[in-house]
């Protein structure tokens, strides 16, 4: 038989209480499992009076894998009073007659039992005392009460109370308190300590709920507060509309209709906005979807429908235009002339999209609005890059939270015209992703066959885009997708030469840099001596983005003298005062070196900023015939390298004097060696270094070359030769070397440029050697000093 538990043992069962604590003189009701169960209704049937200790589980303890640990050793030795069936158990009416402590907890049978102890109170607190906490605590629970309805039912019982373990029993399972706090009190001995500890538990539990209460009022308040003002607007709109008077001009719906009416819309548009502002007048004023609607009627009616003024093309006045705001770039200009000749014929509907592509800081930005002013248009601009979201370019669907137009009806809708000039900037810097491809997005935009019905996601209507000039500007042709690049007449706008760039300096750059720092020619002058110096010891592009920082640095640095009054004015900027100007220089002005070596020579490269030149540099030491690349080259640059050394064996292998491939490693660098590099046109130059290491024979440092190999000999052209032949110009390049097919190109270059070089157009690798290092393959092949090729040193 089981142990009970009475008055004089020791020993008891113990009944296991879930997220509650008992407190001693207090009365409590939990359920206990159908095993406990039993047992109880077994002690209560064969003793006078049934005892157990009650113990509290630890949080977050389960039924199911109950033990020792999960229970806290301080509880209370329960009275049983009743015990009633209930679902999953038994329902118990306990009385707590003593705060005991386990000694010793064991298991048995699935149930725990313990021997116990009897844990007294230190009694530390004196009578008056306990009066004082005693009618603190009721009238703190009277507060927390009146908050509440029913509040006198609840305080009723714990007026007639004169003990605080029995108030403390009675409230604190309406307390909101960590179950281990709630175990901490009951295992308090200390009276005086336990009593305060209660005391302050009621307060800061009352704090709390007048916190919630004021926070709940102020809520409340707010909301009330709204929708009083949502009913007396109701009201105020109903009054005026019965007594036909407004604040303003006419609103709602009936304006609406209005302004669709006389908007110019085509009939299909028309009937879509008339078909949603039906939707706006028969949804209420409570319908969630007004404000969708309303925005999207706004954006119908902003939308310009009807050129309302045609002005007709002045050629000569754009080409003055022109002229006035752009040095240089004549072929440009003309090519902008030809295409608004074209649509002055045609009425303006242009039958191509512009695309200006060229270096940074060339003007191709500025090219655009000058054609807008020579037009007498709206200018708009749209920066495409960095986009990758097609919903960008055609707009999102008004389904979506937050759904816009796409950037070109937004561009549309900003000029308020229907025949703007547009300009898509940076339209090389697209890139796709998860979103979609914004670059095909574009096609129907730059497509003259299909922008007449250009269809926005947002707008849901067609509209007509024929009558809008779109330019387009990039740096690159690389990342321009094919089919988008074919819908584009493409003016390439290569760079400036050095005249051209003192004339843009002193035509333009220096009166906006004087305006945008507060000062005029009578504070400050630049020489054009020291202007030209600026263009080669301190900018080194094909554009004139790095002359405008220049300049700004110069005005700058005479801010600052004016400004401390230790400065004569006009303050003018001489040659050999750019040093103390702007500090050390940037670039050298002669790129090209100076000093005879074999093995090295000078090529001309093109790059998305312009033209450069770089040297090609060759050594060879004992070894296996061994070929080593470094510079950071691409597989076609390498493989011109490979063909250079294939041709160069070829070639001289039948002359008198004889290079030991065989024993002999070859090693070629192009310096730079952290900018990649790449392309078939370094061939000849490449080619002329292998022969020049291998005879020992030098390369005029002035000369410079360009151009395509085959394993024939053959040149074969290469692109980019404006940009190669003003690179080399900015250099101090004498001669240049090109294909003979590249000679029409020469047509793009600069006068002026042109007569400071002579151009050396070639067919054969023959004519490259005969003119580089005055070797003729006929001859037998000898290095200038006489000697074998193979003494010849390395670099």
């Amino acid at each position: 038989m089981y142990p009970q538990a009475t008055e004089n043992k020791t020993e008891s069962i113990v009944i296991r209480l879930s997220e509650m604590v008992v407190y001693p003189e207090s009365r409590t009701k939990f359920l206990a499992d159908k095993d406990t169960g039993q047992i109880l209704l077994s002690m209560m049937e064969n003793e006078e009076t049934a005892y157990a200790v009650g113990l509290t589980m630890k949080s977050g303890a389960s039924l199911s894998e109950i033990s020792e640990e999960s229970l806290y050793r301080t509880g209370n030795l329960l009275e049983i009073r009743s015990i009633m069936p209930a679902d999953k158990g038994f329902l118990v009416s306990a009385r707590s007659v003593q705060r005991v402590k386990a000694v010793s907890l064991y298991q048995k049978d699935k149930m725990f039992f313990t021997t116990y102890e009897e844990v007294p109170d230190i009694n530390d607190i004196d009578e008056k005392l306990q009066e004082e906490i005693v009618k603190d605590i009721k009238r703190t629970i009277h507060e927390i009460s009146e908050r509440f309805k029913s509040s006198e039912a609840f305080t009723k019982p714990i007026d007639s109370m004169t003990s605080v373990d029995q108030i403390m029993g009675y409230v604190m399972p309406f307390i909101s308190i960590e179950l281990a706090d709630k175990q901490d009190l009951l295992e308090t001995t200390s009276v005086r300590e336990r009593y305060l500890t209660f005391l302050y538990v009621l307060t800061n539990h009352k704090e709390n709920i007048n916190i919630q209460m004021e926070v709940a009022k102020k809520v409340a308040e707010k909301v009330n507060r709204s929708h009083r003002e949502a009913m007396l607007r109701e009201q105020l709109k109903v009054i005026q509309e019965e007594l036909h008077e407004f604040d303003g001009p006419a609103s709602g719906e009936d304006n609406y209709r209005e302004r669709i009416e006389s908007s110019g819309m085509p009939d299909d548009v028309k009937k879509k906005a008339l078909s949603e502002l039906k939707k706006l007048e028969t949804g209420g004023h409570n319908n969630p979807e007004n404000h969708v609607i309303r925005n999207y009627l706004d954006l119908l009616l902003d939308l310009p429908w009807e050129v309302t003024e045609k002005k007709s093309i002045d050629i000569e006045q754009a080409r003055e235009v022109l002229e006035s705001n752009h040095n240089g770039l004549e072929k440009v200009k003309e090519r902008i002339i030809q295409h608004l000749a074209v649509m002055k014929l045609k009425h303006e509907k242009q039958g191509s999209i512009l695309l200006f592509t060229g270096p940074p800081g060339t003007g191709k930005t500025s090219l655009g609005r000058s054609i807008a002013d020579a037009l007498g248009r709206e200018y708009v601009r749209v920066s495409l890059g960095g986009v990758r979201d097609e919903a960008e370019i055609r707009g999102h669907r008004r389904t979506y939270i937050g759904a816009m137009p796409g950037r070109i009806v937004q561009g549309i809708r900003k000029a308020g015209t229907k025949n703007p000039v547009f300009i898509l900037d940076e339209i090389d810097k697209l890139s796709s992703s998860y979103s979609g491809d914004p670059a095909s997005a574009l096609l129907e935009v730059l497509d003259p066959e299909q922008n007449n019905t250009f269809s926005d996601h947002y707008l849901e209507v067609p509209y007509d885009l024929s009558e809008v000039l779109f330019i387009a500007t990039a740096n690159s042709l690389a990342s321009i997708p094919g089919p988008l690049r074919d819908r584009l007449e493409i003016i390439e706008i290569s760079g400036y030469t050095k005249n051209e760039k003192l004339a843009i300096a002193k035509d333009h750059l220096l009166p906006l840099i004087l305006e945008e720092h507060g000062l005029d020619e009578d504070k400050l002058r630049i020489d054009d001596d020291a202007l030209k110096l600026m263009i080669d010891r301190y900018t080194r592009e094909a554009g004139v983005r790095g002359l405008k920082k220049q300049l700004a640095r110069a005005a700058r640095f005479v801010s600052e003298r004016i400004v401390s009054g230790n400065v004569e004015l006009p303050y003018t900027i001489k040659e050999d005062m750019l040093k103390e100007v702007l500090g050390k220089e940037l670039v050298r002005q002669d790129d090209a070196r100076k000093e005879h070596v074999p093995g090295v020579v000078t090529g001309l490269a093109w790059t998305p900023v312009g033209g450069d030149i770089l040297f090609i540099e060759g050594t060879f030491m004992p070894g296996k015939g061994k070929l080593t690349l470094t510079g950071q080259l691409g597989d076609v640059m390498k493989e011109s390298a490979q063909i250079s050394l294939s041709l160069a064996r070829s070639r001289l292998a039948g002359s008198a004097d004889t290079f030991d491939f065989a024993e002999s490693d070859i090693h070629i660098h192009v310096p730079s060696g952290a900018t990649p590099k790449d392309g078939p046109s370094a061939g000849v130059t490449l080619f002329t270094a292998v022969t020049s290491l291998i005879t020992g024979r030098t390369v005029d440092p002035k000369l410079a070359m360009t151009g395509e190999i085959t394993l024939s000999g053959a040149v074969l052209p290469v692109g980019g030769i404006k940009e190669k032949v003003l690179a080399a110009h900015r250099a101090g390049i004498k001669k240049v070397i090109l294909p003979k097919e590249n000679e029409r190109d020469l047509e793009d270059v600069p006068e002026d440029v042109r007569k400071e070089l002579r151009f050396i157009p070639v067919e054969t690798i023959e004519e490259v050697l005969k003119e580089a290092l005055d070797i003729d393959l006929h001859r037998p092949v000898v290095s200038y000093t006489g000697h074998n090729m193979a003494s010849a040193g390395s670099v």
